[in-house]
């Protein structure tokens, strides 16, 4: 979740996440909301509907909301084709060289 200081709130810290609220019959719905405390309680408001967002678009919200990083954006990204083990070299060497 981020969090931010929240300018109309002077001293209250904000934090965005995306839920999806379940409804009855229907797909669940997909909202943004922002959490919030007043007077001692926790507030919360929702901000958007993104019911209609494609899945992969709100996941990539939800993972940056988070502070991860976007999901596609790294897939396939790198190749690894060569690993040296780390550390001190002269604890890693058994003899000399």
């Amino acid at each position: 979740m981020s969090g931010c200081l929240d300018v109309d709130m002077p001293g209250i810290i904000v934090v965005m996440y995306v839920v999806r609220v379940p409804n009855r019959g229907s797909p669940p719905a997909v909202l943004l909301r922002e959490s919030y405390r007043q007077d001692g309680k926790v507030k919360n408001r929702t901000l958007a509907n993104l019911s209609a967002w494609p899945e992969a678009k709100v996941d990539a919200l939800a993972r940056v909301l988070k502070g991860q990083p976007p999901a596609a954006a790294l897939d396939g990204a790198f190749e690894i084709t060569r690993s040296l083990p780390h550390g001190t070299p002269s604890r890693r060497v058994s003899g000399t060289w």
